[in-house]
């Protein structure tokens, strides 16, 4: 049976009953769906005790964002995760979070939080990393999972990681799509059934650049830019970016790269922002 909890104090004894196994946590906002529902089963198959944190973090939403109407299904996120076999439910008020109030010290990302993403919502990775971090101290894991659908989160977090030298394991688990190909959002129930369709172009932009992978990079971007340009200015498509990247650093990937590389978009769909993403291996510059 899965617990909830919404305090330190009242998670604290199934840590302690956990101190010899392998303790695994695995971060939402709530509104859960089947990509969180991967993260969960994989934390169920590697660790010993699985908590779940549910916690909409304000740190990470501006001011024209959608922190009040973002979906909160806490009755229905509980029922998710008893599927998946989770231990516990973390799901903190703000104040247990953020006891002082709106935190004075917080974790900034450098330079590669500045860039997609963090270019088009300034302030938004040191809110996402600052409550990781809390996150992790709150819940103690040695082991936290993370989507690849956030891949540029993903990376952040691992860097942090290692340069705070925190001891726990960053996992990350492929994204889970439906069958057409768009990824799984919590905001993809904002969309209309035009709008969703619409939201298809952002995968088949990406799948059509994945293809061209072997091509070099300029093969790449410029296969992913022709499916947003012939099927998304029509269906009201707004790109923020569509980028080809090193993983390391969130860099833009030069024309003579080569290695792994990750092929990420962004973009609005009526009033809903969406991403998405690719892993990709170039193995040739190309050629002009």
């Amino acid at each position: 049976m899965t617990a909830l909890v919404h305090t330190r104090a009242d998670l604290q004894p199934f840590l302690d009953g956990f101190a010899n196994g392998k303790r695994g946590v695995v971060m939402t906002m709530g509104a859960l769906h089947e990509g969180h529902l991967a993260l969960l089963k994989q934390a169920r198959h590697d660790c010993d005790l699985v908590v779940a944190t549910i916690f909409v973090n304000p740190l990470q939403f501006g001011p024209n964002e959608d922190f009040d109407r973002y979906p909160r299904t806490i009755d229905d996120d509980l029922k998710l995760c008893a599927e998946a076999g989770v231990d516990v439910v973390y799901a903190p008020a703000v104040e247990e979070v953020y006891p002082g109030g709106q935190p004075i010290v917080k974790v900034t990302p450098g330079l590669m939080g500045e860039v997609l993403e963090g270019a088009f919502r300034p302030g938004f990775f040191t809110g996402v990393l600052t409550v990781v971090n809390k996150l992790l101290n709150l819940t103690g894991p040695d082991m936290a999972f993370f989507g690849q659908k956030d891949a540029q989160q993903l990376a952040l977090v691992r860097r942090m990681v290692l340069d705070l030298n925190m001891p726990v394991e960053i996992v990350g688990v492929p994204t889970v799509r439906d069958e057409d190909g768009l990824a799984k959002s919590s905001r993809n129930r904002y969309l209309s059934p035009e709008e969703r369709s619409t939201a298809l172009t952002l995968s088949r932009a990406l799948f059509a650049g994945q293809e061209k992978a072997a091509e070099g990079v300029d093969a790449v971007r410029d296969a992913a830019n022709a499916v947003l340009e012939q099927f998304g200015a029509a269906g009201g498509l707004a790109v923020d970016y569509l980028a080809l990247v090193d993983p390391r650093d969130f860099s833009e990937a030069p024309p003579a790269f080569t290695g792994q590389a990750v092929l990420a978009v962004a973009a609005h769909v009526g009033t809903t922002r969406l991403i998405d993403n690719l892993p990709l291996t170039l193995t040739t510059h190309g050629a002009r």
